[in-house]
C-alpha cells in the first residue's frame, strides 16, 4: 500500500523557495527523489538527512508519482 503524502510533503513560499519539502524540514523533494535515482537507498538518505524517516522518503516519491500523473509531461532538450 502506497504511503500518503499529505501531511508530510508542504509547499511555503517562505521555505526553501516555496519548493515542495518534507514538512517540518528545509529538505525538499527534489533532492530525495534526486538521491534515490543516483542510487541512494531510502536508508542512505536518512542517513544523509538525519531529520527524516524513511516514510517521509516514501511520502516523496509519492508525491512525485502523484504530480507526474497530474501534470502533462514535456520533452527535456538532450
Amino acid at each position: 500500500m502506497r504511503i500518503r503524502w499529505q501531511g508530510r510533503i508542504t509547499v511555503d513560499a517562505e521555505r526553501h523557495h516555496g519548493e515542495p519539502c518534507i514538512t517540518g524540514t528545509r529538505v525538499p523533494v527534489a533532492t530525495i527523489v534526486g538521491s534515490i535515482a543516483d542510487g541512494m537507498t531510502p536508508v542512505e538518505v536518512v542517513e544523509q538527512y538525519p531529520q527524516l524517516a524513511v516514510e517521509d522518503v516514501q511520502a516523496a516519491l509519492a508525491y512525485a508519482a502523484d504530480v507526474l500523473r497530474s501534470d502533462p509531461l514535456l520533452p527535456i532538450p538532450a
